[in-house]
């Protein structure tokens, strides 16, 4: 028990940033080969940019990650404003290839839907934002930095998640993404007996807000369709 509680302690944030790029690279391989690799209509450029700057922000949280494990806490805080620029090109470029692809898929491929459903990566650049935001803000505490870049962090996972078709149609993304959080969750009881106020304040929120995010686009709500078509043009 006692080791256990020893490399949860010491290795969950390296473990959790694997598990997370497994999560992606898994997700992403139902969809990769035929919308962007070899896809019948090609896909806008902004595509190709886009997903580049997310694998890399999976391979930053990894190599971050490492550097902690290794003691090597000085270049860690240097690289730490890469990741904040990083971050600061993600959310106007998510937002953009959200705005641009939705066009596509509507005006394109004619997909019926792309209109409602662009509420869904327009909360996870809102999200994504606020956590890094305040991770950056209150970077100089680690453990409320560390477990903010992890929340953050998954709560881009539902596009992957979202890529497996049984989790899309039937609308689990967001859980899906919530129970990997939950397992920082799980890791703060075992080794800390207690939950850290990260999640306490984190955890409802999101999912507050990830369920009126998925009613508004099942439901096809009107006064989103208004500013979804604005936006689409």
């Amino acid at each position: 028990m006692t080791l256990l509680k020893g490399v949860l302690n010491k290795y969950f944030y390296l473990s959790m940033s694997l598990l997370i790029a497994a999560i992606v690279v898994y997700g992403f391989s139902f969809t990769v080969n035929d919308n962007l690799f070899h896809p019948a209509v090609p896909r806008p450029l902004i595509l190709w940019v886009h997903g580049s700057a997310f694998s890399l922000w999976v391979a930053f949280l990894i190599f971050q990650s490492t550097l902690v494990r290794t003691r090597n806490v000085k270049w860690h805080r240097f690289f730490g404003w890469f990741g904040a620029a990083l971050a600061a090109v993600m959310v106007p470029l998510g937002i953009a290839t959200s705005i641009i692809m939705g066009r596509f898929d509507t005006y394109q491929l004619r997909q019926s839907g792309s209109d409602a459903f662009l509420i869904v990566p327009l909360y996870d650049m809102v999200a994504f934002a606020v956590f890094i935001g305040l991770a950056i803000t209150w970077r100089k505490q680690p453990e409320l930095h560390r477990r903010l870049i992890f929340i953050g962090t998954c709560g881009l996972l539902d596009a992957a998640f979202g890529r497996i078709g049984y989790l899309f149609e039937h609308s689990l993304f967001f859980l899906c993404l919530d129970l990997v959080i939950v397992l920082g969750v799980v890791r703060d009881l075992f080794v800390n007996r207690r939950v850290h106020k990260a999640y306490l304040v984190s955890l409802p929120a999101l999912i507050i807000v990830q369920a009126f995010v998925i009613y508004t686009w099942r439901s096809g709500s009107a006064w989103w369709l208004h500013i979804a078509h604005a936006l689409l043009g």
